[in-house]
């Protein structure tokens, strides 16, 4: 019996999405809830699973083709073993590939293209996608150090020395990466952004650190970090001046009589903020749990727009990076976000005296 595979209902937020890699391909044997295929969106990937188990029949739409709800992706032969279904050809025709690279069974239409266009054999290309799989970026790094160009001829022979600084290459942006420069730039035009930079003081939260990280650690199973102090004291903070935990809307400002705090993470796809929802009435533990846990899910791309929505401030850490001071861009509709940077010993007057401490520039950017 064939069963189709189609696009899973988007959020409301959300009117399509790109078909970014197929985790299978024709003739391969699928089980139930196995993901088969990763859709990116403006905010995040989604996962789409196997709703029944047998073999992939047929891919209908291949990598890079933007999609809507219930629009249909592939067939699978529910049932089926790998020995009884004879692979389909994707639909949408892709090259013809050696019978070496299709042995591979690890070659997804976009890479499949990109190794015929270029005359290539998989198995001399180092892969490093699940279960051994053959990336697209895998291939273009493959062509990039072996000196083709992307049009599948030879570079021109450069001098000595220049070979590896002249040369270029084209990459489009995600739909997540182009959906934050569009974000960013809303930002700058609807709001009266200013930053005020002023500088803390960190010897005493070291000093308790180093008391409590071990039994912390030992009671709760994770690290206490700087985060959740930086985190407690926001809301202690927007308790006391709740103007800034609100937004502007038409003429109006609008309140909120609770606190979800937006901490920043930097992943491969680009920097999203997920929420860490009633962080006043969290623990220092709950916290660094919370953290933990939403930064692995947006490394691994499995976070959801729930995760990513309803901030009312946010919270950036340029001190991951090296960086010493930073101007942070507001994350709309909020009003106002906290940018954190590396912690360096300097000399500080005080009480009259010149001693070394551990200081940090904080950077507040509001909706002036």
């Amino acid at each position: 019996m064939s069963i189709e595979v189609k696009v899973p209902q988007l959020p409301e937020s959300v009117a399509d999405a790109t078909l970014v890699t197929w985790h299978k391909k024709p003739g391969d044997a699928v089980s139930r809830d196995e993901n088969l295929v990763d859709l990116e969106t403006d905010k995040v990937v989604l996962e789409v699973p196997a709703p029944v188990s047998g073999v992939l029949e047929k891919i209908v739409i291949e990598d890079g083709v933007t999609v809507t709800s219930g629009q249909l992706l592939a067939i699978i032969a529910e049932g089926a073993t790998a020995e009884e279904a004879a692979p389909a050809v994707v639909a949408a025709a892709a090259p013809a590939v050696s019978a070496s690279q299709e042995s591979s069974g690890k070659l997804s239409p976009s890479v499949r293209r990109l190794i015929d266009e270029h005359n290539l054999e998989s198995s001399a290309i180092n892969a490093s996608g699940p279960d051994g799989r053959l990336t697209k970026g895998d291939v273009l790094a493959h062509l990039e150090r072996t000196g083709t160009s992307d049009d599948g001829g030879d570079v021109e022979e450069l001098p000595s020395g220049l070979a590896d600084s002249r040369s270029e290459k084209r990459v489009p942006m995600t739909r997540m990466r182009t959906r934050i420069a569009e974000r960013l730039v809303e930002a700058q035009q609807t709001a009266a952004m200013l930053t005020t930079f002023n500088e803390v003081d960190l010897t005493e939260v070291m000093a308790l650190r180093a008391r409590y990280k071990e039994a912390f650690e030992k009671r709760h199973g994770v690290r206490l970090g700087f985060m959740s102090f930086f985190v407690k004291a926001c809301t202690e903070a927007l308790r006391k001046f709740p103007v800034v935990n609100a937004y502007v809307e038409n003429n109006e400002i609008v309140y909120h009589n609770y606190y979800d705090i937006g901490v920043a993470v930097s992943t491969e796809r680009g920097l999203v903020v997920p929420v860490l929802r009633d962080a006043d009435q969290m623990g220092f533990a709950e916290v660094e749990k919370s953290i933990g846990v939403m930064a692995g899910r947006a490394r691994d791309g499995k976070l959801s727009i729930e995760d990513l929505t309803g901030g009312t401030f946010s919270l950036t850490n340029g001190g991951v990076f090296g960086s010493l001071m930073s101007t942070p861009i507001l994350n709309p509709p909020q009003s106002a976000i906290l940018g954190m940077h590396k912690i360096q010993e300097r000399p500080m007057v005080v009480d009259g005296e010149i001693k070394v401490r551990p200081m940090m520039y904080l950077a507040m950017t509001y909706d002036h």
